[in-house]
């Protein structure tokens, strides 16, 4: 089997075997662009290697070597030659991107001898030994795990020393002399010189970057963005070209579209003098990249027309990584640009009215968890106006947030898990700061720019950030940040304008972000291709408006329950629950229906012609009571009985076990007024809307929860029908309505197709579904469904995503016997997993007609509805 694949043999398309980075570098070698020449090592590889967990195996070694032959024979160069030295980059490459998780090596090939012969072939000894130190610092922290900052205090010592302020002041000897205290840093700790084999350094090179596939921060990242872990990462060797030649060399990275806001044209920044990590690490703050139109005019149209060229091919938003030497271009990678969700709408619908790619493929590129991103919170203009700057940086990443500063990942983390709400400050972040970033509510870099790893992952994460606050000098050690002569401490709250760079001092309250028109249009586009009806779990005005505004196509679980807790109407309802016989149960219940009448007429006009289903009352009538004795008291002046009667009553209705006590149709079938006095007040506002607008067709579904066997649908339908038909009577009106159930008990699945012959509609509860199938009760299974999933007991928590192999199957068992008695009723599922993505899969793969969810999920359960289709 063959491992390694050189670039001028590969394509994007091999994106499973090269990576992402391979892949793309054998595509633009295809294309005829300036790419250094080099090979893959694919993830087969990496995969055989993880598995046998042991050294590279001849084979691979030796393949490697021919491909090394390769490069000598194209560049004229020789690895390891004392004159003409070949030197290389090792770099991972997954199929998806993870910026910054696992390993790069620079410079390899140098040792002790060759770095003389660069010296002689380039004149430069200031650069050839900056090389040097370079690689035994990266070597040292990928290969051998020294620790990096061993190696960064005795620069910054040496520089201090000196009185320098930039690398770039350190001369020849300078360099040297740090190569040899590095190098005295390798034996302490390896207890083994640096190797000076070339071939030697290769291997451990390559196999460092093989294990870094799980290195701890890589695996979290993997598990944050869904990325499985038998993928494996590519390596890839590719001849150095060097950006830290001089004023006339550079590296930067630049994006052919803003990946913050957007905005079209080209957004990036570079740094002269430097080599690429330099610009990622975050470690010097670049320059944006149109000032290299300045200083390299013909470098810089150069690199308009490859950026141009490279987005057309790719028909994406890319990221270009470069090298300058001597005024020369090189590519170092493209790919598609990781985004903030505001941005990735808006070139989606760019590139559509651009004409370069379709609708379709538009909703195939946005992500259903980018619509929780695209409304970031905006701290409030009032409370922004009186508010006391603290420092300035980089709008690295838009939103709001306020929070206790925290100087180091491990701190962040525990606070968080604390319950507080943390914002992370640090110098610079580098890739071993991912569980602390993934925690916070903003992320702060005194250091790095718009390119800088803080800024790409804050971006992917959807959290905000600012970088490059220079005027912040962190001191980690004393735990506090110090901008002119103020200084926050550790703990001290601050809040972070990740859109403006602004930092402010304390906290300001926010509101939620407004891209309503950029939601809008990809919905509509989604709709279009959705295969299923999406709709709302609401029941107020607002509630409605706002699911409306997000593209529900109706209501699809109004909970009559959260209408009853205002306080007139808590009052009536304790007034109905008090009642002693069925003539003191009457004037509650007609105040109650009055309440019921403003509620349904409210949602009858703002719906229209948009389907409406109401859930009759749920809980148990015990949770309308009073809880504390204050509130007993007072109930029993109002209502002129005793507090001993109150808490007589209150113990009547105790339930031991209240999710499977007397709640739902139970209750109807003890005290049915109540559910003829819903729907009753349903009915009489349906008529009322038909009258008052005449073209507009009210068709009010009316459902049962909990009921487990015809028999209970049946009692209950017939005694609805009768109390509807005498509204009608009365009334001399007639509307179309419908009556169903809703599937949350194991035993109505099991035997959907007889509720079938009494029900017009079903919608699966899941919540209760998944607690009476799993013996959870949702409230309290928090206390272990951790430990679950920790131990792989549970792939997942049942709550958030439907539990295919159990309750899923009494779903498809339920479906495919409703379908059989009659393949027009209509089945939906009204469950919060009706917002789920991956359940979304499942239900459509059953076949629902619709689901019904909370309003904010509605437009990402559109999309995933659509790029499943």
């Amino acid at each position: 089997m063959n491992y390694v694949v050189d670039f001028s043999e590969g394509s994007k398309e091999q994106v499973d075997l090269l990576g992402g980075k391979g892949a793309n570098l054998a595509e633009m070698t295809k294309l005829n662009l300036p790419v250094p020449t080099g090979f893959t090592i694919t993830t087969e590889a990496c995969l055989d290697y993880l598995k046998k967990k042991e050294h590279m195996s001849n084979e691979l070694y030796e393949e490697i070597k021919l491909h090394i032959s390769s490069m000598e024979e194209r560049t004229k160069k020789r690895f390891g030659d004392i004159t003409n030295p070949l030197l290389v980059s090792v770099r991972s490459g997954s199929k998806f991107s993870m910026p910054g998780m696992m390993d790069t090596i620079l410079n390899l090939g140098l040792n002790d001898e060759t770095v003389i012969g660069l010296m002689k072939k380039t004149g430069d000894g200031r650069f050839a030994y900056d090389c040097y130190r370079r690689l035994l610092q990266m070597f040292g922290d990928v290969v051998c795990g020294i620790d990096k900052n061993r190696f960064e205090d005795q620069l910054d010592f040496y520089k201090s020393k000196k009185n320098y302020v930039a690398d770039t002041e350190m001369q020849v000897e300078d360099w040297q002399e740090l190569v040899a205290v590095y190098k005295n840093i390798f034996l302490e700790v390896t207890h083994q010189p640096f190797p000076q084999d070339p071939y030697e350094q290769l291997a451990f090179a390559v196999e460092a970057v093989f294990r870094s596939w799980n290195n701890p921060r890589a695996i979290t990242y993997r598990r944050l963005h869904d990325i499985s872990e038998l993928l494996g990462t590519a390596v890839n060797i590719q001849e150095m070209v060097f950006g830290n030649f001089g004023s006339e060399s550079g590296t930067g990275v630049a994006f052919t579209r803003n990946p913050a806001t957007g905005e079209k044209g080209i957004f990036g920044e570079f740094l002269l003098n430097a080599q690429g990590e330099d610009v990622v690490a975050g470690i010097r703050t670049p320059q944006a990249i149109s000032e290299l139109e300045v200083l390299m005019p013909d470098v810089y149209q150069e690199f308009l027309k490859v950026s141009h060229l490279l987005e057309n091919h790719y028909k994406d938003m890319q990221d270009i990584e470069f090298t300058i030497e001597n005024r020369k271009l090189y590519l170092l990678q493209t790919r598609n640009g990781k985004r903030t969700a505001k941005s990735a709408f808006k070139i989606c619908i760019q590139l559509v009215e651009e004409g370069i790619i379709s609708k379709k493929e538009a909703i195939q590129r946005i992500n259903p968890t980018m619509v929780t991103q695209l409304l970031h919170p905006v701290f409030e203009p009032e409370q922004l106006a009186h508010a006391e700057i603290f420092a300035k940086g980089l709008p690295a990443s838009p939103g709001a947030a306020s929070g206790k500063i925290y100087f180091t990942a491990e701190q962040a983390k525990k606070a968080s898990e604390q319950g507080e709400k943390v914002i992370l400050i640090r110098q610079e972040t580098s890739p071993e700061d991912i569980e602390g970033m993934v925690v916070s509510e903003a992320i702060v870099t005194s250091r790095g720019g718009m390119t800088s790893h803080a800024a790409v992952v804050a971006r992917g994460m959807g959290v905000c950030c600012v970088a490059g606050c220079e005027e912040i000098y962190v001191d980690e050690f004393l735990e506090q940040a110090k901008a002119g002569d103020v200084v926050i401490h550790q703990g001290d709250t601050i809040s972070v304008d990740g859109t403006t760079g602004t930092i402010y001092r304390g906290s300001i309250p926010y509101v939620e972000g407004d891209e309503w028109q950029l939601l809008e249009t990809i919905t509509e586009w989604a709709k279009e291709e959705a295969a299923i009806s999406v709709k709302a779990n609401a029941e107020t005005p607002a509630d409605i408006k706002t699911a409306l505004r997000l593209g529900a196509d109706g209501i699809g679980l109004a909970r009559t329950e959260h209408m009853f807790f205002g306080e007139e109407r808590i009052f009536e309802m304790r007034k109905m629950i008090l009642a002693e016989d069925e003539k003191s149960l009457l004037a509650p219940l007609n105040k109650l229906k009055e309440f019921q009448k403003v509620d349904f007429l409210t949602m009858f006009t703002l719906l229209k012609d948009k389907s409406c289903t109401i859930r009759l009352l749920d809980p148990p009538l015990h949770e309308f009571l009073p809880k504390t004795e204050e509130e007993i008291i007072h109930l029993a002046n109002a209502t002129k009985r005793t507090v001993a009667e109150i808490h007589h009553r209150i113990e009547e209705l105790h339930e031991q076990n209240p999710m499977l006590g007397h709640r739902g149709c139970r209750l109807a079938v003890t005290t049915p007024q109540i559910y003829e006095m819903q729907v009753a007040a349903i009915i009489e506002s349906a008529i009322d809307v038909s009258r008052n607008e005449s073209d507009i067709t009210i068709v009010p579904e009316i459902m049962i929860p909990l009921i487990g066997s015809q028999e209970e649908m049946s009692w209950l339908r017939e005694r609805l029908v009768q109390t509807i038909q005498t509204i009608f009577d009365t009334e001399g009106q007639i509307v179309p309505y419908k009556i169903g159930t809703m599937l949350e008990i194991p035993r109505a699945c099991l035997t959907a197709e007889k509720i079938a012959e009494v029900a017009d509609f079903f919608s699966f509860g899941t919540n209760d579904l998944t607690q009476l199938t799993y013996g959870f009760s949702r409230d309290d299974s928090v206390k272990f469904i951790g430990a679950y999933q920790n131990k792989q007991l549970l792939k997942a928590d049942p709550f958030q995503h439907i539990d295919e192999e159990g309750v899923g199957m009494l779903m498809r068992i339920a479906v495919d016997k409703i379908r059989a008695f009659d393949p027009t009723i209509k089945i939906g599922v009204c469950g919060e997993v009706g917002g789920d993505p991956q359940s979304i899969r499942f239900l459509k793969k059953i076949g629902v007609d619709y689901i019904s969810c909370s309003p904010y999920r509605i437009p990402a359960a559109i999309l995933t509805i659509a790029k499943e289709k």
